[in-house]
């Protein structure tokens, strides 16, 4: 039997001192993305945690999609994500 070890980050210190780990994110059969999931998937592509292709790959989603999410916490912080602001912080 062997054990396939894969070099790639397991946990990324975050700016504000919290740690975000591959156990912190959501699971890949997630169908509701609420803002506190969408921003963690963002957190982790932009801290090096995982590549934006393998972000895409496993939650379904297009690199358009994932880039706005990027985009809106870097301009607005993680309440630009949510469903009902969406209108206040898009222009």
């Amino acid at each position: 039997m062997y054990i396939r070890r894969v070099k790639r980050a397991y946990s990324v210190t975050l700016p504000d001192g919290s740690e975000l780990t591959r156990d912190d994110l959501p699971s890949p059969t997630t169908r509701r993305w609420v803002a506190s999931r969408k921003a963690a998937v963002a957190k982790a592509v932009t801290y090096g945690l995982m590549e934006a292709e393998e972000a895409c790959r496993v939650y379904a989603l297009s690199q358009e999609e994932l880039d706005s999410w990027m985009q809106a916490i870097s301009r607005h912080g993680e309440a630009a994500l949510k469903a009902t602001t969406i209108r206040q912080f898009r222009s």
